[in-house]
């Protein structure tokens, strides 16, 4: 796959997609409206759990900033990796992560429909996600700041434009542009997960 990708991108269309979380021993299934509709939140992508940069770099960067990104303006920021739900939370665990929260993507629908998923065969990995950051308002996606290079097989595992210092500055730049305060946003909310589920997750997943 070529780098055909922008380094920072704005105003993208959120995809509808579902998740698997594994929770007090039961599986619990969770959509992208779910999780993010009515609310400012920090979304990052990386390769995958237990891997060095990941492991090591990233995710520590992320929970030692997450008081001053939630200070910033978000009311959430997750990790996201295609990764099945097991894993993500025994990688969790193994970090003592506390404040990050981990999506796990083990199917790989929602990356896939964010075109951010490359082929990693070169070291046994299968498909795995690009490196990238992004802040969700409600159903839309406001910017998204990408690792330059994205490609199939990379030989490169850069990590500079996902940082949290890169999307704490666009913070402090940009406010907060939707606020959900009615009982009838509520409404209208319930009936779009209704028919969602119904008519779009069901149908194709």
């Amino acid at each position: 796959m070529a780098d055909n990708h922008s380094n920072v991108e704005y105003n993208c269309a959120m995809p509808l997609s579902r998740f698997i979380f594994r929770e007090n021993g039961e599986f619990v299934e969770k959509t992208t409206r779910d999780l993010f509709y009515g609310k400012r939140v920090l979304l990052f992508g990386l390769p995958g759990a237990f891997t060095p940069t990941c492991s090591n770099i990233q995710v520590p960067d992320y929970e030692s900033a997450y008081d001053d990104l939630i200070a910033a303006g978000v009311d959430e920021v997750y990790c996201i990796s295609m990764n099945d739900a097991f894993v993500m939370n025994a990688w969790r665990e193994s970090l003592g992560v506390q404040k990050v929260k981990f999506i796990p993507d083990g199917n790989g629908f929602f990356t896939r429909q964010l075109g951010k998923h490359v082929f990693k065969t070169n070291l046994g990995f299968g498909v795995r996600s690009w490196r990238y950051s992004a802040i969700i308002d409600s159903d839309m996606i406001e910017v998204m700041f990408n690792e330059v290079g994205q490609s199939d097989n990379c030989k490169d595992d850069p990590y500079e434009n996902s940082k949290p210092e890169v999307i704490l500055k666009y913070l402090k730049e940009v406010p907060r542009r939707v606020e959900l305060d009615s009982e009838e946003d509520e409404k209208v909310i319930t009936e779009l997960n209704k028919i969602e589920r119904d008519l779009f997750l069901r149908k194709f997943y």
